[in-house]
């Protein structure tokens, strides 16, 4: 059902949906992911927390679990794919199409870098730097994955620290559920 908050405009809706990762919601204009936030223990929660990050007046949202024609076709598809991710299904989505907004040449080579790191595997954030074409920028590149709108499909949980610690994590839960997505993975 779809609920309203606040008197901004409505642009377009957001879509919640709940997993064994908890509560996602997702954000889609023009056939492309725009935002993805997930781990909240509610739906409403889910729905602030993308309010919060997606950065645009959307004010509608539809819980397509309970009425799944709310959505596209692509939209249920991909949520059904993050459900099977959540429950240890291999995933990468590299295919799911992104919209990156307004970002730097550094952002975007970061950004795009992170999204090839195979599932199971990571790397450091020095090593992502360098394969990014900036080999001294590991603490810039631990900003860009701070502030990355689609997490698991540009799957920042993949980059660590030097010394082997997890590095930080701003999702839900925080560096816990980066460790679960590592260990769902097999990569920790």
């Amino acid at each position: 059902m779809p609920r309203n908050r606040g008197s901004r405009t409505v642009t377009t809706p957001i879509y919640v949906f709940p997993s064994a990762l908890g509560w996602l919601a997702v954000h889609w204009q023009n056939g492309h992911l725009l935002a993805l936030v997930f781990g909240w223990a509610s739906r409403q929660e889910a729905v602030n927390a993308l309010l919060d990050a997606a950065r645009v007046p959307v004010t509608l949202w539809h819980d397509i679990g309970q009425d799944p024609n709310a959505a596209s076709v692509e939209i249920r598809r991909f949520a059904k794919r993050i459900q099977a991710y959540a429950e240890g299904r291999r995933d990468d989505f590299r295919d799911v199409p992104v919209a990156l907004g307004e970002v730097t040449g550094f952002q975007r080579q970061v950004l795009q870098q992170c999204r090839r790191i195979p599932y199971g595997q990571t790397l450091t954030y020095g090593e992502l730097a360098a394969k990014s074409g900036f080999p001294r920028a590991a603490r810039a590149v631990g900003g860009v994955m701070a502030g990355n709108r689609v997490p698991l499909v540009i799957p920042c949980h993949r980059v660590v620290g030097a010394s082997g610690s997890l590095g930080g994590y701003s999702g839900a839960d925080g560096v816990a559920t980066k460790q679960r997505l590592l260990e769902l993975e097999g990569a920790w």
